[in-house]
């Protein structure tokens, strides 16, 4: 037998042995005079925080006020002493094990002084755990108030992390990267629209912002996002240059019959498969942060297509995990969000303000996350400065999440975006004690638009509608945040069903009758009813296999193998649950359940009903794709805000409209009739493309009208939108668009959130591009995510940062787009630094060089 070697990546050959890199962190460590400010001001605020602390504790007590002072220096030695220790020591063991380390520092740090203090009585080490984190809440309370409200102390930690790593790699006979070089950060605030943006400025609300467009270092323009208006779909085209494989958030795939959910790593990673050509963003020594594409970047952290905990080589990691302004900040803040989000959902509800959605549940469970990683991702920006990487790209979802629950303008969002502007401020000064000289590109990869979901307005959900209409059964779905204020909904008159037929309950907004097999419909607007007349025979349906099925997917217990097994009534079923909130949360568990050790075993088993192929799936994408697959499934309802697909996946291919009417005669007619839908794009033969509206149709290939525009209210770009949008792999074989109110431009999502984004209407395809204002912008306008993904390249090259490789498919539509050609421009003059008049800039910053 012979024994194969395999080889070690060259990423990792050059790493240094554990005990060596672990005496490299602790000679890393020198007294300096911030450290000893940081002390003094650190005894003061443990002395407040111990006293509060040993006042609220029974188990933990300390006679007289000396002995308390002794108590505070204790503290204070112990914590100099202990963590430069675990900090090294969480810094080699990286991923799971820093972040057990981070957990546990502040109780290490606490037993350990309460055990040397012979005037102290400690009761146990439950007692040292839970006076620790009553200090740390304290203390951050204390913090908030010093710092008057601002993140100052954070941000003299990350400046020491930065100042840490430069001597580590100084040290270590590395060169400092791309010292006086240009270099780029891209931050993109997921979700914000443009108009909201513009509004909040003239507001005051974002001072940074705001300085840097009145001083003229930065200018503000828009860029439309296009359909879907999705960060999947947006991510896709800004870091690779093509987003033709994603026609929604998620979506399903007949050929294959599985459910698509791009915030799950494994459909991540296989999405970014199909779409890079090495040709990405990032491929020249960049870094992505909290993504879900990589962009080809060499170096990924907390990217959800490269699942993977940040190891050894990223200190900034284990930095934020073990200091007292990192993970433990980050967590008592978190819980202080919470507390929070309860009292603004009450005053939601007292004050009965509308639209609105429930703010309870998993939201409110993971609220604390989106802060946690803002300060995570700030930190490893910091060390990648640092580390002089030439272009980082990370995204901040702090806005996004709470738009969705709260709205898009209101007084939460608001101040989730106020945060983000604050952020900036940090990377701002970051950027002033890095080695390279940092550019600032702030973008969004879409906006947000508000409005009742369709379920609070009609009764029923899209899902509920298209069983209706075709007779099936529709899979349970979460009720919904009663709608008190509006109009009052069109209730379904429920019927009982048999195994036999299922007759279809009837509303007042859309009775349609259902005709006998083999008939069309068209519609009668007025009479909201269908007209019946005759259709052509449908093609043979394909039963699916499990030879269709990808390597390694498996069926949920007791689903049949087949299509053609009807044992169960035919159901519609329903991929409209809230999952985006979830995508951290899984990422994180996959990735530490892929690690070695007890911890990754012990969170092995406890996601083990939560597993499948070795990925996590908490929340609703779970049910949604056993759903999906199971053999009684007639009809699959995927929905990404405003913007819904049907599948019918007994049937291969996408189906055009005489398909779709002998399959189910009324359904696009049904569905069309509906107040709340504006248009339902379907494939009509040689026609092509087809958006059929309540009393018109408009042909997507060549422009032309029958009776009213179904797409008059939704802008100029309608119609190239929907048509590029059919171009997509995997579309459905029905594309809807909820209605659109145009006196306040809100929009009825088919998921539960009150701020949706994914379909037309409203501000949720106008996006941010924030930058410095001698960069041109050399396409007219930009439209769609891959002409952003152009932008950022051109600008790269004329830093000096990339060569010239833009692929020519992109060239070529770039120049039919603008109607210009696109030169190299790397021989013209330097592009502009981060302000134009740097010294007043700073002065106003109170950065200091």
């Amino acid at each position: 037998m012979t024994s194969r070697q395999t080889p070690v990546p060259a990423q990792d050959a050059d790493r240094p042995g554990r005990v060596r890199q672990l005496l490299r962190e602790l000679r890393g460590w020198r007294p300096t005079l911030a450290r000893l400010r940081q002390l003094v001001r650190s005894m003061v605020t443990s002395f407040l925080v111990l006293s509060g602390t040993l006042w609220l504790m029974p188990g933990v007590n300390v006679n007289g006020v000396v002995a308390m002072l002794w108590l505070v220096v204790l503290v204070a030695v112990v914590g100099a002493l202990l963590r430069p220790l675990l900090l090294a020591l969480a810094t080699v063991l990286g991923g799971l094990g820093a972040l057990v380390v981070g957990a546990s520092v502040q109780t290490i740090v606490m037993y350990v002084a309460l055990r040397l203090d012979p005037a102290s009585h400690l009761s146990g080490l439950p007692a040292a755990f839970a006076a620790a984190w009553i200090a740390v809440a304290l203390a951050a309370v204390v913090n908030w108030f010093a710092d008057a409200g601002t993140d100052d102390a954070f941000t003299a930690e990350a400046l020491r992390l930065m100042g840490r790593v430069r001597r580590v790699r100084a040290r270590s006979g590395v060169p400092a990267a791309g010292r006086g070089e240009p270099g780029l950060v891209v931050v993109q605030l997921d979700g914000v629209p443009t108009p909201l943006l513009r509004w909040a400025v003239q507001a005051g609300n974002l001072p940074n912002i705001g300085r840097w467009l009145r001083s003229r270092s930065h200018t503000l323009t828009s860029w439309h996002t296009g359909l879907p208006a999705t960060t999947p779909a947006g991510q896709a085209g800004i870091l690779h240059g093509d987003a033709s494989s994603v026609p929604a958030f998620r979506w399903y795939e007949k050929d294959a019959d599985r459910l698509i959910v791009t915030n799950r790593p494994r459909d991540a990673a296989e999405v970014e498969r199909r779409l890079s050509d090495g040709d990405g963003l990032l491929r020249d020594g960049g870094v992505s942060i909290s993504n879900v594409f990589s962009g080809d970047a060499p170096t990924t952290l907390f990217t959800i297509s490269r699942a993977a905990l940040p190891g050894r080589r990223t200190r900034g990691y284990a930095a934020f995990m073990t200091s007292p302004y990192g993970f433990t900040r980050a967590v008592v803040l978190g819980f202080g969000r919470m507390i929070k989000e309860v009292h603004q959902a009450r005053i939601q509800r007292r004050r009965d303000i509308r639209p609105r959605v429930g703010r309870a549940g998993a939201f409110l469970a993971l609220r604390p996350l989106t802060a946690l990683l803002r300060d995570l991702n700030v930190t490893l920006i910091a060390e990648q400065m640092a580390r002089g990487a030439p272009v980082i790209f990370c995204d901040f979802v702090d806005y996004d999440e709470v738009a969705h629950h709260a709205g898009p303008a209101r007084p939460e969002a608001l101040e989730a975006l106020t945060e983000l502007d604050q952020m900036l401020g940090m990377l701002q000064r970051l950027a002033t004690e890095a080695d390279r000289d940092y550019h600032l590109v702030v973008l969004s990869d879409h906006g947000q638009s508000q409005g009742a979901t369709f379920q609070q307005r009609y009764g029923e959900t899209l899902t509920q509608l298209v069983g209706r209409l075709t007779g099936t059964l529709a899979t349970p779905e979460p009720a919904p945040e009663p709608a008190e204020g509006l109009p009052a909904p069109d209730r379904p008159v429920r019927v009982a069903h048999t195994d036999e037929a299922a007759p279809a309950p009837v509303t007042r907004s859309a009775q349609v009758d259902r005709p006998a097999p083999g008939t069309t419909t068209e519609v009668d607007a007025d009479a909201g009813r269908a007209v019946v007349g005759s259709a052509p025979p449908l093609r043979a349906a394909r039963p699916r296999h499990p030879r269709h099925r990808p390597v390694g997917h498996r069926l949920g217990d007791g689903l049949r193998a087949t299509r053609a097994d009807r044992s169960q009534p035919p159901r519609a079923a329903a991929a409209t649950g809230a999952v985006e909130t979830w995508g951290p949360v899984n990422t994180l568990l996959t990735e530490i359940a892929g690690q070695p050790g007890a911890g990754a075993a012990a969170t092995r088993a406890a996601v083990r009903s939560r597993t499948t192929d070795r990925q996590v799936t908490l929340g609703p994408a779970g049910a949604e794709t056993r759903a999906a697959a199971r053999p009684e499934t007639d009809s699959v309802v995927v929905a990404s805000g405003n913007l819904a697909m049907i599948y019918l996946p007994h049937h291969p291919g996408r189906l055009d409209r005489d398909e779709i009417e002998a399959a189910h005669p009324g359904l696009v007619a049904g569905l069309a009739a509906h107040p709340g839908i504006g248009l339902v794009v379907v494939a009509d033969g040689e026609r092509g493309p087809v958006a059929v509206g309540h009393r018109g149709e408009h042909r997507l290939g060549d422009g032309a009208v029958t009776g009213e525009d179904p797409l008059r209210c939704y802008g100029p770009r309608a119609g190239a939108d929907l048509l590029r949008h059919q171009g997509i792999d995997h579309v459905g074989d029905l594309v809807v668009i909820s209605a659109i109110d145009p006196g306040t431009d809100e929009v009825a999502a088919f998921e539960e959130l009150v701020g949706s984004h994914g379909g037309l209407g409203g501000w949720q395809t106008d996006a941010v591009l924030l930058h410095p204002i001698g960069w041109r912008v050399e396409e007219p306008e930009l439209v769609g995510p891959d002409s952003v993904y152009r932008q950022l390249v051109r600008w790269l090259e004329q830093l000096g940062l990339r060569e010239r490789s833009v692929p020519a498919a992109g060239l070529h539509e770039a120049d039919q787009l603008g109607g210009e050609q696109h030169h190299d421009h790397r021989d013209e003059n330097a592009l502009p630094r981060f302000g134009e008049d740097r010294a007043a800039e700073d002065a106003d910053s109170g950065v200091h060089r």
